[in-house]
């Protein structure tokens, strides 16, 4: 059987077999007729000297091959082939030997769309037209019961290890972690990811896009790296490291180190543009250089998650496309899956939940704000599938399609609600009341979709994306949260185009599929830690298989304490809480699990949950639910939605912080939380000679943060409220040039008159009444009162030293702003 040579030696003669070993669908060992090849080799190379030939005869052959079984990664070293002596003319060099990969493994192309339910996309009959999703699914196969773990950074871990999404620590995403081992976010070394595992087979590996696999408090400067992608196995990433970005102004990385986006969004940048840009120059890279190596590309757009972000001329194609509503477009949307045969004739069109208002009860002028959300949101997507498109194109241009495997997830969870019954321009202002009337949020109705907001469409539209099933993201209790789209393509393998699969399977099967394709067996050991056996089965067989069974028999499903348990056919799930509640009502996460009411489907015969029989079959229902029960314990998945606390982050604990020039692109994470207790900005700075100006610092963008800058001389504070509220506090006169202190305090005196504080199992935050004081060397020189003064993350933005990063927290300066003296340094003093 085919596989991957642990000495490191080349490969001879490599066929691909279609024995499979368990259920795994990872190759055998190879057998001793190539051991027997290879001694052969090393004996002919010894043979070239008198001495080789001794050795030869005495010894055997010097070579030391790991045992046909060896499962560990990286192999031993090879011994040294060749012969030193003490002249060269009678000394036989021989150069160690990189992993070889499996003669004609294939190229493999991962790609990840990020919040499409399954019905939202043309290529499973949705209204946003994806035609280069259809052309790959006429040229590959269609699969109609993969399934996600209905929320992005568990999805993706589960994705890129095999495991299930808890043994990773990703019970929920990246950002909310709390200190038990399904829910610590750290990537643990006992489950080295598929592009770890390649890599060390003799793959090129890169990821581009959205990451959402590293601890919150790890992605700064310092690091530590290892949870990075360039960590775990990524020979090369370009993307944003967090759970959505900008896609007109995202904080992007290259590798480790922060990067600015190479033009801006006057110029025409886009973030989805952007990356197919940097992984098409890659790839013409690696095959410029090494085109007989095989290649493992991620590629994870930002798109279609919140905000819903994409040019003008996308969203005109759309206008008026969506004035029937969210009931009408499951009707049609359905209709058309029917006539496509992406679910069967018997499927059945769930209702809408009662907490979803009928469209045609709403008033006009929502219905008019509400269709301009899913326009943008559609348009969005098209553009995404159209750019995703260049990607393929490239691969074809450099000759590499035919022994491409294209794996294309459209969704790692299913439509997102959680911007709740009407929807949101402003998602950092939403949580706290400040989102506006509808009448107030028409005025800028042809502005939804550009820089200027954070906007996700109402939950009508996220449910109406995941037709023809119940529910949406975060609700893993159910198919429409866990149900996604999956194409794959490979023209040397596939000979079934267009081809439809409906056996059951998860997004963990994906790396064991990339195990068997590639000729690789799953390593027991990696990088001298014991190895989490794969929870996934790989896929492969069902290329040519159209009616064989799954493997895959048991799976479980768990987000926010909603959950779920799929065996052999047979679905049970909870619903502990709907998205948009986790705002409207957080104390219904602190409700007891014991309320939640469970739901017993037979998916054999019920494609989309439509009948539950919970009532009619309660030994089955029990049965399932133990079965959760015992996966839940296997897996890590205890205890459910526990409260965030204690993160190891580097500011804990800390009330004096220093800042020196030069010092930028702190996450929110890793500095102090300012916007929650008073405290004192010093700034030590040296003014130039003219009007000087420029940030000195400035934490946040253009949703919400504070920045001290100098205009015309004058020393000058801001504070943003949630990109709503700005007020400015500044000196009447222009600082002389040579070294100034320029100081900023603020004293918290109550809540904000009217302000909804946010409380949720991992937030606390509330606006808060404040003075402020601007100070210069010493002497007070202006005061003000700040009815609403707080929260200065600002979505992904972060805090700078000499400039403002991203987009502006002022609308008085265009970013960076980049200060025109010097800088000392910053002192923030917490009080």
């Amino acid at each position: 059987m085919a596989t991957s040579m642990p000495t490191g030696l080349p490969a001879l003669g490599r066929q691909r077999s279609t024995a499979r070993r368990g259920d795994t669908g990872v190759p055998d060992a190879p057998g001793a007729q190539r051991l027997n090849k290879l001694s052969r080799l090393h004996r002919k190379r010894s043979v070239c000297t008198l001495a080789g030939l001794l050795i030869t005869l005495i010894l055997g052959p010097v070579v030391s091959p790991a045992p046909a079984d060896a499962q560990i990664l990286p192999p031993p070293t090879p011994p040294f082939q060749g012969k030193v002596a003490a002249s060269r003319d009678q000394s036989i060099p021989d150069w160690p030997r990189a992993m070889q990969p499996k003669a004609g493994a294939p190229n493999v192309l991962l790609i990840m769309l990020d919040d499409v339910g399954f019905g939202a996309a043309s290529v499973f009959g949705g209204p946003a037209a994806t035609p280069e999703l259809e052309k790959l699914a006429s040229q590959g196969l269609r699969y109609n019961r993969f399934h996600v773990d209905a929320l992005c950074s568990p999805t993706r871990s589960a994705l890129l290890s095999g495991r299930n999404h808890h043994q990773l620590g990703f019970g929920r995403t990246a950002e909310p972690s709390a200190g038990y081992p399904g829910y610590n976010t750290v990537w643990p070394k006992s489950a080295a990811s598929v592009a770890e595992i390649l890599r060390q087979n003799g793959y090129s590996t890169a990821a581009f896009g959205k990451w959402h696999n590293t601890p919150s408090w790890e992605i700064s400067p310092a690091g530590p790296f290892d949870h990075w992608p360039t960590g775990l196995g990524f020979e090369y990433f370009y993307g944003f490291m967090g759970g959505a970005d900008s896609q007109f102004e995202p904080r992007l990385y290259r590798n480790t180190t922060a990067v600015e986006p190479p033009a801006k969004p006057a110029q025409g940048y886009h973030l989805t543009v952007d990356l197919v840009n940097d992984a098409i120059g890659w790839l013409h890279r690696h095959d410029a250089v090494a085109p007989q190596r095989p290649f493992f590309l991620y590629f994870a757009t930002g798109a279609t998650h919140a905000p819903h972000q994409v040019p003008a001329e996308w969203v005109a194609k759309y206008k008026g496309k969506f004035s029937q509503g969210w009931d009408k477009l499951r009707e049609e949307t359905f209709a058309r899956q029917k006539a496509l045969g992406v679910i069967p004739a018997n499927a059945e069109l769930t209702p809408r939940p009662a907490q979803i208002p009928a469209w045609d009860s709403l008033p006009a002028g929502e219905r008019e704000l509400l269709a301009r959300q899913q326009e943008v949101y559609a348009a969005y997507l098209e553009q995404t599938d159209h750019e995703v498109g260049r990607l393929l194109q490239a691969v074809k241009e450099e000759g590499q399609a035919d022994n491409t495997l294209i794996l294309y997830i459209v969704g790692d969870n299913g439509g997102d609600a959680a911007a709740g019954l009407s929807g949101t321009e402003r998602s950092t202002a939403q949580p706290y009341g400040e989102e506006g009337d509808i009448q107030t949020r028409l005025q800028h109705i042809d502005e939804i979709g550009s820089e200027d907001y954070l906007n996700n469409y109402a939950s009508g539209w996220a449910w109406a994306s995941t037709t023809p099933f119940q529910w949406m993201k975060q609700v893993a209790s159910h198919l429409g949260g866990t149900r996604d789209p999956l194409i794959v393509s490979w023209p040397a393998r596939i000979k079934d185009k267009g081809g439809l699969r409906s056996q059951f399977h998860h997004v963990n099967d994906i790396a064991p599929t990339l195990y068997e394709v590639a000729g690789v067996r799953f390593p027991t050991e990696v990088n001298g830690v014991k190895q989490l056996p794969l929870e996934g089965k790989s896929l492969v067989y069902s290329f040519d298989q159209p009616q064989s069974p799954s493997p895959h028999h048991i799976q479980y499903f768990e987000m926010w304490g909603n959950r779920g348990i799929y065996k052999d056919g047979w679905w049970a799930g909870a619903r502990h809480v709907a998205p948009w509640e986790l705002y409207s009502q957080p104390q219904k996460w602190f409700q007891s699990f014991a309320d939640d009411r469970w739901e017993l489907y037979n998916l054999e015969q019920d494609y989309s949950q439509a009948h539950d029989l919970a009532a009619q079959n309660s030994q089955k229902l029990k049965e399932m639910i133990a079965t959760f029960d015992a996966e839940a314990r296997r897996n890590q998945v205890y205890p459910l939605l526990p409260i965030r606390g204690g993160n190891p982050s580097p500011a804990k604990g800390r009330t004096v912080f220093t800042y020196r020039s030069g010092v930028t692109r702190l996450p929110a994470a890793v500095v102090p939380k300012l916007g929650d207790r008073a405290h004192r900005i010093v700034a030590d700075i040296v003014v130039p000679t003219g009007k000087a100006a420029g940030v000195i610092v400035a934490q946040g963008g253009r949703f919400g943060g504070f920045t001290l800058y100098l205009r015309d001389g004058r020393a000058v504070y801001e504070i943003n409220v949630l990109g709503k509220y700005r007020q400015k506090i500044e000196s009447q006169q222009a600082l002389p040039p040579g070294p100034a202190q320029i100081s900023f305090e603020v004293t918290l005196e109550k809540e904000a008159a009217g302000a909804q504080p946010v409380v949720l199992p991992y937030q606390s935050a509330r606006l808060h009444q404040a003075v402020g004081r601007l100070y210069i060397n010493g002497a007070q020189v202006a005061e003000a009162q700040f009815p609403k003064y707080g929260v200065f993350e600002g979505f992904t933005e972060t805090l700078d030293v000499g400039s403002d990063a991203g987009s502006p927290v002022s609308d008085q300066y265009a970013s960076p702003f980049a200060f025109s003296g010097q800088i000392n340094k910053v002192n923030i003093e917490l009080r």
